[in-house]
């Protein structure tokens, strides 16, 4: 069985101290980025606002952020979200409705977060805010 920070492989003399020593280091270095990823986590009220193009003026959309990972928080699919926040809060995510997509990329902080978009066909672009919301 194979699992991450494990290794697998049998050496002769020292190399096998050095190798358990690395994967072991490598291994304490992933569940400290996993641990501070995680300071992110929860349902976001993310609100998405148009400074220039022919997109709508506005959009309002529930994300939730789990390990880092930023997914859909609802059951509408009229919409799909896709992204990623690393422990200093730098995040870029992607949305994508009716058969078109924008980019954002921005920075959250504590409870609260902002950022820059555009849309892939650079047709629009903007800023966005969001507010962490009340874990229920």
């Amino acid at each position: 069985m194979n699992r991450p920070g494990l290794v697998t492989t049998i050496a002769v003399g020292g190399l096998v101290t050095s190798l358990v020593a690395f994967s072991a280091e490598a291994a304490q270095k992933q569940r400290a980025h996993y641990a501070a990823s995680r300071a992110y986590d929860g349902l976001w009220s993310v609100s998405i606002h148009t400074a220039y193009g022919p997109c709508d003026p506005s959009y309002r959309y529930p994300a939730r952020i789990i390990g880092g990972r930023v997914t859909q928080a609802d059951n509408d699919f009229s919409y799909q979200i896709s992204g990623a926040v690393v422990a200093s809060g730098a995040i870029a995510v992607t949305v994508y409705r009716m058969g078109q997509s924008a980019t954002g990329y921005g920075r959250l902080h504590g409870s609260s977060g902002a950022g820059r978009w555009a849309a892939a066909s650079n047709t629009c672009y903007g800023t966005w805010s969001a507010m962490r919301r009340a874990a229920n």
